[in-house]
């Protein structure tokens, strides 16, 4: 199918020379990039910040190991200023 585009001439550019070092058509590149967001947005990748935060996911035992080492430093500190 044809259709008109209007994109802001920096992002052309841009797009332009993407499609040209990967060797494929600007019309490529546009239908490949249309697709990506839509598989995106189907797979609730709404947020794609969150593919960091998913990759520390390894360090949550760490992290509760660490937390209870300090809530016991801080129990010991406030039995000290007790006494």
């Amino acid at each position: 199918m044809k259709t008109t585009l209007e994109i802001p001439d920096a992002i052309f550019r841009r797009a332009k020379t993407a499609a040209a070092q990967r060797g494929i058509p600007f019309r490529a590149l546009v239908s490949e990039a249309l697709a990506d967001k839509l598989r995106a947005q189907n797979n609730g990748d709404s947020r794609p910040w969150m593919k960091t935060f998913g990759t520390l996911r390894h360090l949550h035992k760490e992290t509760a190991r660490i937390n209870r080492i300090i809530e016991q430093e801080f129990d010991q500190i406030e039995t000290e200023d007790r006494d």
